[in-house]
């Protein structure tokens, strides 16, 4: 490797490790969606977020109709759930975007928008879950993302407002509460 193209690798290594630090909010980021198109985030700015990331054969993979149905409920208020599908744990996602879209509307009727398979851990996660993540960038909800379905819940002005883990149901009390307080705020 020669030198310029080494300094280019070193650059672009230290880029991505400051991903977290140089983003203000969830708006600056980009993401692909599971057609392989580039979304920005800013899309969605003055909407209440879910960010969940999500596994086809998992044995949480029955939330997808928890969060169908919170996405059908509360999308007219503002609500956008946003899956961000990812074989971190124990390849429990192992498809193609293509047949990860094609489960998900078969199997259970998602309409909410789905991204293209991601990292959320470690160090290939995508810069959106390492600000997630990040105890500088999201100090009441850091914390590594424990399994499939973990979830963040972001409100209009883009700041985190709360986090679910796996096991919270997307149709539980607390989950609901917090999704109509976040709507009711604005």
């Amino acid at each position: 490797m020669n030198r310029s193209s080494l300094a280019a690798a070193l650059t672009a290594m230290t880029a991505l490790a400051g991903a977290t630090t140089e983003a203000a909010s969830i708006y600056d980021f980009q993401v692909e969606n599971i057609d392989g198109r580039p979304i920005s985030l800013k899309e969605y700015r003055g909407k209440v977020l879910l960010i969940v990331n999500v596994a086809s054969r998992c044995g949480y993979t029955y939330q997808y109709e928890g969060l169908e149905a919170l996405y059908r409920e509360y999308g007219g208020r503002g609500l956008v759930v946003l899956g961000f599908p990812a074989n971190d744990f124990l390849g429990q996602e192992p498809g193609s975007n293509e047949q990860i879209k094609e489960f998900c509307s078969l199997n259970y009727g998602v309409s909410f928008p789905l991204f293209a398979k991601i990292h959320v851990k470690g160090r290939a996660a995508h810069p959106l879950y390492r600000f997630l993540t990040d105890k500088r960038t999201n100090p009441r909800f850091a914390g590594g993302i424990t399994w499939n379905f973990n979830k963040f819940l972001i409100g209009r002005d883009g700041a985190v407002l709360d986090r679910f883990a796996t096991k919270e149901e997307p149709g539980s009390g607390r989950v609901r509460r917090a999704v109509e307080q976040a709507l009711g705020s604005s």
